[in-house]
């Protein structure tokens, strides 16, 4: 009996330590992927920041010249205020917004739920060019719709302007964290205070507000971070109010100052890897709260409070769904504001800069690039740290470096990959040695565009797979070891199947956001690759705001668009993946 089993289990151990041995190399392939696309790119741009622009060493000559600047000084200050005063009203405004939709029983909950998040799938540029139409000189409200009312004056250009701009942009993000923290709620919680006779007030601060605190924090940091790290919308309504952001730019492009530039690139860096710090803090802690045998909580009636979340939530949808009306109507008038009759005259992009159609079409590319290898990669990375075996320290140093994206601000990112990629020679400090760049070939393609992409947004599509793996059971593995099934089997026929609606969710996050973003390329694209999202910034530029309007409302429309022929084309597709779940 001995002799009969030995050949049968040692090809088994064999093959087991033959695909170990795959998954530990695809692993580390993995995790150089993310080195190379999020450390590395860093050194060099910091490093620049200790040098003059002659490429000489200067200490912290850069960093003395700007903290005893007092316009570079003041720009740090005006983000940080900007920053808080966004986060404030996101978050404070997001919150009840969210608790209509959870904690109510209003109705058209799924209208308000759809409406709401429309703010994601318009670039921040095109939310601040909504705004000049509606409060600028000759806006909508500021006019008084031309003298049929009277005006109001809300002095756009500067604080004012980016505070509500960054709100649009900020806004959808927490309600989207806000509702799933208000989902995780244990009804069980309140059931007690009821039975204790706890009033309304008194329930909502020693029961809602504890439960959700965690969460609630998330929210603070994640728009603290997008708002402070904005460029679009403080490049088309900040004026003479400056920000770090712009002040980046008008370094980089304006002066061609690049020290100066990663300069301020680390003082934009420092709060933002602060504040994210905190916020993986905060996560772990959140992790730990979720009990298995929590109850949902299932709102009661109550004809007050549910008309007064539904009139709040029609306001919040009426002032989006304004702007994003705006954009679309000052794209098809002939003249704003002296001659309304409607024409398509302003999406012909042929006496205006930007790039045009070619733009809008390197945009779509760009974006279904992004798309395809983005969901590859990243689903990849997920699965081969939260299903593989073995080298417990490469799997949580992949999954470290899976979150850093995340604190990266775009404009940093870009600027990074400008130093890196660019440079054809890598000269290593205090050496006098140099090395040959082997990715200097990458600078200036399409394929560069994509990698920032797909690292700029890598982290929140990472958290989306290992989150969907975590519902799988690891049984399904351990069955297909015992049996001497591949893993490659057992993740094409079994783990892709059961995760079919997250992986098609990253793929349209990646989508999307590759369309609407501007920050990460701002400085990567070349010349022969014009892209939208930078059309738009060089028409606002140039003074071509109707121009501007029509590209954003082409990002805006081919954005929502492909949302909803991605719902309607997997409608069944998702029915059929997620069965497995009601057997």
């Amino acid at each position: 009996m001995t002799t009969t089993r030995r050949p049968i289990s040692a090809p088994r151990a064999n093959a087991f330590d033959l695909e170990a041995w795959v998954m530990r190399g695809l692993l580390g392939l993995g995790a150089l992927w993310l080195v190379v696309g999020v450390v590395l790119p860093l050194f060099p741009m910091v490093g620049r920041s200790f040098q003059n622009t002659d490429g000489e060493w200067v200490g912290l000559a850069n960093y003395g010249k700007y903290l005893t600047t007092p316009s570079l000084v003041q720009s740090f200050l005006n983000s940080v205020g900007v920053a808080i005063t966004t986060t404030l009203f996101s978050v404070g405004l997001g919150f009840i917004y969210a608790y209509g939709l959870t904690r109510t029983a209003m109705k058209g909950k799924t209208f308000f739920r759809t409406l709401g998040l429309l703010s994601l799938y318009i670039p921040p540029l095109a939310n601040a060019i909504g705004l000049i139409y509606l409060f600028g000189n000759q806006g909508l409200v500021t006019t008084g719709l031309f003298g049929l009312l009277p005006g109001i004056n809300i002095n756009l250009y500067g604080f004012n302007g980016i505070v509500i701009g960054e709100f649009l942009y900020c806004f959808p993000q927490a309600v989207i964290l806000l509702v799933t923290a208000l989902n995780l709620t244990d009804a069980r919680l309140y059931e007690a205070a009821e039975v204790l006779g706890a009033s309304t007030l008194k329930t909502f601060f020693t029961v809602t507000l504890p439960s959700i605190k965690y969460g609630l924090m998330s929210a603070l940091f994640v728009c603290f971070i997008l708002a402070f790290t904005d460029f679009g919308v403080p490049k088309v309504v900040g004026g003479n109010f400056n920000v770090l952001a712009t002040d980046i730019y008008k370094q980089v492009i304006g002066q061609q100052n690049f020290s100066m530039g990663a300069t301020i690139s680390v003082f934009l860096l420092i709060p933002s890897v602060l504040a994210f710090g905190l916020d993986r803090i905060v996560q772990r802690r959140q992790n730990a709260l979720i009990s298995a045998k929590s109850v949902p909580l299932q709102p009661k009636p109550n004809p007050i409070l549910d008309w007064a979340m539904f009139g709040f939530c029609a306001l919040m949808v009426a002032f989006i769904f304004a702007v994003f009306g705006t954009i679309i109507l000052a794209s098809l008038v002939k003249v704003w504001p002296y001659d309304f009759s409607l024409s398509l005259k302003n999406y012909d992009f042929s006496s205006v800069g930007g790039g045009g159609y070619g733009a809008y079409w390197n945009s779509l590319r760009m974006s279904f690039y992004t798309a395809i290898f983005g969901t590859a990669i990243v689903f990849t990375g997920a699965y081969l740290v939260e299903k593989g075996r073995g080298l417990n320290w490469l799997r949580s140093l992949t999954y470290l470096l899976s979150t850093v994206p995340l604190a990266l601000p775009g404009l940093v990112l870009g600027l990074a990959y400008v130093f890196f990629f660019n440079n054809p020679i890598w000269r290593i400090p205090f050496t006098g040695l140099a090395i040959y760049n082997p990715l200097h070939w990458l600078y200036g393609t399409m394929a560069l565009l994509v990698m920032a992409n797909i690292i700029h947004f890598y982290t929140v599509c990472f958290l989306t797979g290992t989150t969907a793996l975590k519902q799988i059971d690891s049984e399904f593995e351990a069955v297909s070891a015992s049996m001497a099934v591949p893993f490659y089997k057992t993740f094409w026929r079994v783990t892709v199947p059961m995760s079919l609606p997250a992986i098609l969710e990253i793929g349209i996050y990646f989508f999307v956001n590759a369309m609407v973003t501007i920050s990460a390329i701002i400085f990567l694209y070349p010349a022969n690759l014009p892209l939208a999202a930078v059309a738009i910034v060089n028409m606002d530029d140039a003074g071509d705001i109707a121009a501007a309007a029509a590209m954003s409302t082409l990002i805006v429309l081919t954005s929502l668009g492909v949302r909803v022929m991605y719902s309607w084309l997997t409608k069944g597709l998702r029915q059929r993946s997620e069965a497995w779940l009601h057997r």
